[in-house]
């Protein structure tokens, strides 16, 4: 190792590849391990904050292979790691080059560690397994269920899951489910694994619950739905309740058809949900979480981000994708509803913004992951086109639409003055104030009062300029 390698090193600071100790200790020890769990690096012993930190340092004759031999006895499986005695800034240092381990975890005297930024970390019991199976190049969803038969499948299920694959591949399946589930490793050893029963339940399944509700406030809920089957059938009910449960409003093109615009992409919702299902960690206690609110959805899933991804990763898109489940990941991927690993984020933003709704937020905490999708919209900054085809907006009927809340309908609400100005806006979603003052013979202000009640009331916007715009009809 050249001096001008160390140098270079020493002032990038400390990172997941390296790091510095003042002295050999147990704290040296645990960065080892957690290299070796990791990708790999060079611990500097003798450097503390970018400076030598004891120009008194001696390096024995013994002293390298007494830290070899440590590090292997203290090991398990034995790490045999390289040492090199070497100059810094006239002083003498020892970097210890630690390879990543072709086996993992490995353990210090029974304790875990992996690498996480420039930190060292204790690896949780789910991590240590996910771990070692990711080196097997395994998951957890391959292995035997020892709660369950091949008598708990669902044979109809398997059937329509092969038929998807034949509509979207083009060609025929001829085999019986059981001879599929064989070709698709569902079977192993004449053992069910635990994937092919998330998958194809016969009954409940009660380790893949999730839960939807319609929330008027944080505490009131208007609607809701509970699901403990199987995945596929969890991931179409799922979206149809989101469905059910959020505006639509209908665009007027001139066409035989009218076109369909919720508040939020559905796109969006299926991709969110979809990535839900088949990146859940199933052995977490707690279960999926969907609250839709007036202006937004928050979507919750069990365990973190999988194979030491980070958030910045993620939200880079600089990471490469690992599926916590591939057993399910490559079952939704057969049928399409899974096209890429790893693109679903960026595809989430893409959609959204292509939408014109602002960006969701994702989010790691209480021990899962977060999504929240708003149904805000982008700020308009372009002249609408004269073209814009004219909107009419109609809830779905869902309880929140006939939920009054101790209040009088809508309709009650406002004056005779103010109906006829929401009729003008219906008849004509480019007409201006003073179109609306002169056909009803009433002053601008009054106009301007009568437009800015609805507006507080949620029953029109504008979208566009002033001049160029167009009145939207919320809700009626």
């Amino acid at each position: 190792m050249k001096l001008g390698d160390i140098d270079a090193l020493v002032k990038k600071g400390e990172s997941k590849t390296v790091e510095f100790k003042r002295n050999f200790d147990t704290a040296a020890l645990e960065t080892v391990c957690a290299f070796a769990n990791a990708s790999g690096g060079i611990l500097f012993i003798g450097i503390e904050d970018g400076k030598i930190a004891n120009k008194e340092f001696q390096i024995g004759d013994e002293t390298l292979q007494k830290w070899i031999n440590e590090i292997k006895n203290k090991t398990q499986p034995q790490l045999i790691i390289d040492a090199e005695v070497c100059e810094y800034e006239g002083s003498k240092i020892v970097a210890l080059l630690v390879d990543e381990y072709p086996i993992k975890p490995v353990a210090l005297k029974g304790r875990y560690y992996k690498r996480v930024k420039n930190s060292n970390h204790q690896l949780s019991l789910g991590e240590i397994s996910d771990l070692y199976l990711r080196t097997m190049n395994s998951s957890w969803d391959f292995h035997p269920d020892p709660d369950h038969t091949i008598n708990d499948i669902s044979e109809e299920k398997v059937f329509k899951f092969i038929k998807k694959i034949e509509k979207r591949s083009g060609s025929e399946i001829n085999m019986t489910p059981y001879e599929f589930m064989l070709k698709m490793e569902l079977i192993r050893d004449n053992r069910l694994s635990i994937g092919a029963h998330l998958l194809f339940a016969k009954d409940n399944c009660v380790i893949t619950d999730i839960q939807a509700g319609r929330f008027k406030s944080p505490t009131k809920i208007i609607d809701d739905i509970t699901l403990s089957t199987d995945l596929f059938t969890e991931s179409d009910e799922i979206i149809r309740f989101i469905q059910k449960n959020i505006m639509l409003e209908f665009i007027v093109t001139g066409k035989l058809e009218r076109e369909e615009r919720y508040d939020y992409p559905i796109d969006a919702i299926r991709e969110i949900v979809v990535n839900m299902i088949v990146h859940r960690d199933y052995r977490e206690s707690s279960g999926s979480l969907i609250k839709i609110f007036d202006d937004r959805i928050e979507f919750y899933n069990p365990g973190r981000l999988f194979g030491g991804i980070t958030m910045e990763d993620l939200l880079s898109n600089n990471y490469t994708s690992q599926a916590r489940n591939k057993l399910v990941a490559k079952a939704f991927k057969e049928i399409g509803s899974v096209e890429r690993y790893g693109s679903g984020i960026k595809k989430i933003f893409d959609i959204c913004r292509d939408y014109g709704v602002i960006p969701p937020k994702f989010e790691e905490k209480f021990n899962g992951f977060f999504v929240t999708l708003y149904k805000e919209r982008l700020e308009i900054t372009e002249n609408v086109p004269k073209d814009v085809p004219e909107k009419v907006t109609t809830p779905i009927v869902t309880p929140i639409d006939t939920q009054k809340d101790g209040d009088d309908t809508i309709n009650d609400t406002i004056n005779d003055t103010i109906k006829q100005i929401l009729g003008l806006i219906e008849s004509d979603p480019a007409i201006t104030r003073d179109q609306i003052a002169d056909t009803i013979k009433i002053s601008n202000p009054t106009v301007s009062r009568g437009i800015n009640k609805l507006k507080q009331l949620g029953i029109i916007e504008r979208v566009g300029s002033k001049k160029t715009g167009r009145w939207v009809i919320i809700k009626k």
